[in-house]
C-alpha cells in the first residue's frame, strides 16, 4: 500500500499554531447582502504613489535628493496625478525636497502633492509651511485607531482617540485657512491607521467626526483612506469592510474612498482589486511593491492587470524596462525576475509544452492579423501563456522562448524561426530537439539562440562557415546544371560531386543523370557516385526576397538504413534541395 504521510503531518507539527486566532473571531463583519462579488471593474482608479514616503522610508539607505527627483520625474512621466512626497515635519530632508519642487517649478498644474502628518499642532504647522506655493496639495492626517494601539501604544480609549483626530483636523483646517497662499489649491485626507483591525462602527464614527470638521461638499472633496496597515485577513474580508464604509459614510458623493494595502499575507494586489469592487475610488501604493516589511501594493501590477482586461490604466507603462532601471537606480532594490509583468523572466517559457503552445499561438495570430488586413488592433490578443503582448510594455519577442534541458521541439522550432527564419518540418523539429537535449544533458545550462544556430550548422550545414565550427562531411556539391525539365517532369542534370578521402585526398564525380524532376535526377547522380538515397519527405520556403533572395530546403531521406533529415540553403531552390540531400548523406556517415 502506498502512503504519502500527509495524514500525520498536522498532528506531528512542532509549530505553535494554537497561539494565533482567526481574524474574524475578534473582528466579526456582518454584511450578508454584500454586493461587491457581483461587481466588475470597468475603469482605472485614481492613483497615488507613496514611493517617496512609504517606499523611501523602507530603504536601508533612503534616497538622496537627486534620486528622489529622478523618482518624482518618473512618476510624473508615467502619468501619476497624486504623489505623496514625504513627512515634511519629520525630517529636514523631506521638508527641503518638498520646497525644492516648488523652487524648481517641477510640479505640473494637474499633479497633486500629498504630505503626511500626525495629529499634533507643531507638526501640522510645519507641514502646511512645506506645501505653501504648490499648485495642488493634500495634507494627509492619520492616527492609529485599532484596539491594540489604543490599549498598548497610546493608552487611549475610543473617545480620546476620536478627539485626537478631530483636534488634528481642526489644526489642519486652521493652518490651511491662515497660512496657505491663494495660489495653492489645498485638500485634505484622513486615515484611521490600522483600519483593518479597527471596529467598523468606530472606524465609521471617527471618520464622520473628522468629516464634520472638514465639511466635504460640492467642490470640497475629502479623501478617506482605509489602510490595511498590516494585512491580517483574506482579501474578501477587506472588501466587506470597504463596502460597509462605502455604504454608510454620509456625504459619500463628496468622498474619495481610498485603499492602501500592504502585502504581509502576500495578497495585497487581490485586496486592492476586491476593494475597488467594493467601492474604492483611489489606490495608494508603490512601484513594484516597495514599502515596509513585505511592501505596499504594487501599482504597476494593478495597473497592468487592468490593461490586460482591456481597461485604460491611465498610466504610461509602455517602457517597463526604463521604469525598472530608474526604480533600481533610485532605491538600490532589485525587481525580482518573477515579478508580474516587470520581471526579466515573466514573458519567457522554458517548458517544452508551453513553448509549443506559444509557437502555435503566434502562428495563429499572424494568420488572423493577415486576414484583418494587417491591422493588429483589430485582432484581440489571445496567445497561450502570454496574458499580455510583451511589445505593449516595450519588450520584444526574443526572450519569449528560451531553451534549456526542460525544453522541447516547440522551443527549438520557435527560436529557429524567430531568429533564423527557418520553419522546420515537424519531424525535423523532433530530430533537432533530441540533438539539443543531448547537448544540454552533457553541458547543462541554457541554449542561447546563437548556440542553437551553431548546433544546427554543425549538424546540418557541414560546409556553412560558422564561428568555432570546422567544415566536415564526405561529400560536397560543387556544381549542377539542370539541362531541361521542372519538378514532376523529365529532367536532365549535369553535376559535380566532390568526395573527400583520407588526409587531403579528394575526388570529383562528374555525373550526368536523368529523372522525374530535379530531385529524382540528383538521386540518380548520387547512385552513379555510389551513394544510394531514398527521399521520404520534402519541404522548402524562401528565406528572403529581392535580388539576393535565398531559399531553405528540408529533405527527409533513408540512407544506409537510417532515416534522417538534411538541410540546404542556396539562392536557387533546386540547388538548396540538392544540398539538403547531401546534408542527409553526410549525417548518415557521421
Amino acid at each position: 500500500m502506498l502512503t504519502s504521510g500527509f495524514a500525520n503531518r498536522q498532528k506531528n507539527s512542532n509549530m505553535p499554531y494554537g497561539k494565533y486566532r482567526p481574524f474574524l473571531e475578534t473582528n466579526e463583519i456582518l454584511l450578508p447582502d454584500r454586493k461587491w462579488p457581483n461587481n466588475r471593474i470597468t475603469k482605472a482608479p485614481r492613483w497615488l504613489s507613496t514611493d517617496l514616503r512609504d517606499g523611501n522610508q523602507a530603504l536601508v539607505n533612503p534616497m538622496n535628493p537627486a534620486q528622489k527627483r529622478a523618482m518624482f520625474d518618473l512618476l510624473v512621466k508615467m502619468g501619476v496625478k497624486e504623489i505623496e512626497v514625504g513627512f515634511p515635519a519629520a525630517s529636514a530632508a523631506d521638508f527641503d525636497f518638498c520646497r525644492s519642487l516648488i523652487a524648481d517649478d517641477a510640479v505640473p498644474e494637474d499633479v497633486t502633492i500629498s504630505v503626511l502628518t500626525q495629529a499634533r499642532p507643531e507638526i501640522i504647522e510645519r507641514t502646511v509651511q512645506a506645501i505653501d506655493g504648490l499648485p495642488r496639495a493634500t495634507v494627509h492626517l492619520y492616527n492609529a485607531t485599532a484596539p491594540i494601539f489604543r490599549r498598548v501604544v497610546f493608552h487611549n480609549d475610543k473617545e480620546a482617540t476620536k478627539q485626537l483626530a478631530v483636534a488634528g483636523a481642526h489644526e489642519v483646517l486652521g493652518g490651511l485657512e491662515k497660512k496657505i497662499s491663494d495660489d495653492t489649491i489645498a485638500g485634505f485626507e484622513y486615515s484611521p491607521e490600522i483600519f483593518m483591525d479597527t471596529e467598523l462602527d468606530f472606524a465609521l464614527e471617527i471618520c464622520e467626526s473628522v468629516m464634520d470638521v472638514w465639511q466635504p461638499g460640492p467642490d470640497r472633496e475629502m479623501v478617506i483612506n482605509l489602510p490595511t496597515t498590516v494585512e491580517r485577513a483574506t482579501p474578501n474580508v477587506y472588501a466587506d469592510q470597504m463596502e460597509y464604509m462605502s455604504r454608510n459614510l454620509s456625504r459619500r458623493d463628496f468622498i474619495a474612498l481610498s485603499t492602501h494595502t500592504h502585502n504581509d499575507r502576500g495578497t495585497g494586489i487581490a485586496s486592492t482589486e476586491l476593494a475597488m469592487l467594493a467601492g474604492a475610488d483611489r489606490v495608494e501604493g508603490c512601484l513594484f511593491g516597495q514599502g515596509e516589511r513585505t511592501g505596499n501594493v504594487d501599482l504597476v501590477t494593478v495597473a497592468l492587470n487592468l490593461f490586460s482586461q482591456g481597461i485604460d490604466p491611465q498610466l504610461d507603462i509602455s517602457d517597463i524596462d526604463q521604469i525598472v532601471d530608474i526604480y533600481e537606480e533610485c532605491t538600490s532594490m532589485a525587481v525580482p525576475e518573477r515579478t508580474p509583468y516587470s520581471g526579466s523572466l515573466v514573458y519567457t517559457a522554458f517548458s517544452g509544452s508551453h513553448q509549443d503552445a506559444i509557437k502555435k499561438g503566434f502562428a495563429d495570430r499572424d494568420e488572423r492579423v493577415a486576414a484583418a488586413g494587417g491591422d493588429q488592433s483589430a485582432v484581440p490578443w489571445d496567445v497561450p501563456y502570454l496574458p499580455l503582448d510583451p511589445k505593449d510594455v516595450g519588450r520584444n519577442y526574443e526572450a519569449v522562448v528560451r531553451v534549456n534541458s526542460q525544453s522541447g521541439k516547440g522551443g527549438v522550432a520557435y527560436l529557429m524561426s524567430s531568429t533564423r527564419h527557418l520553419d522546420l518540418p515537424r519531424r525535423m523539429q523532433l530530430e533537432l530537439a533530441k540533438l539539443v537535449q543531448l547537448h544540454t544533458d552533457r553541458y547543462g545550462g541554457e541554449i542561447t539562440a546563437d548556440r542553437l544556430w551553431q548546433i544546427f550548422v554543425d549538424e546540418y550545414l557541414p560546409y556553412k562557415e560558422a564561428k568555432g565550427l570546422s567544415p566536415w562531411g564526405k561529400y560536397r556539391l560543387i556544381s549542377s546544371t539542370l539541362v531541361s525539365g521542372e519538378e514532376g517532369s523529365h529532367s536532365e542534370l549535369s553535376t559535380v560531386i566532390r568526395e573527400y578521402g583520407e588526409g587531403d585526398s579528394q575526388f570529383d564525380h562528374v555525373v550526368s543523370s536523368e529523372g522525374n524532376g530535379p530531385i529524382d535526377a540528383f538521386v540518380g547522380a548520387l547512385a552513379t557516385a555510389g551513394v544510394h538515397v531514398k527521399v521520404l519527405d520534402y519541404a522548402e520556403h524562401a528565406l528572403s526576397s529581392g535580388h539576393d533572395a535565398t531559399a531553405a530546403a528540408y529533405i527527409e531521406c533513408e540512407v544506409n538504413g537510417q532515416t534522417l533529415w538534411g538541410c540546404g540553403i542556396d539562392p536557387s531552390t533546386v540547388r538548396a534541395g540538392f544540398k539538403a540531400i547531401v546534408s542527409a548523406v553526410n549525417r548518415s556517415l557521421r
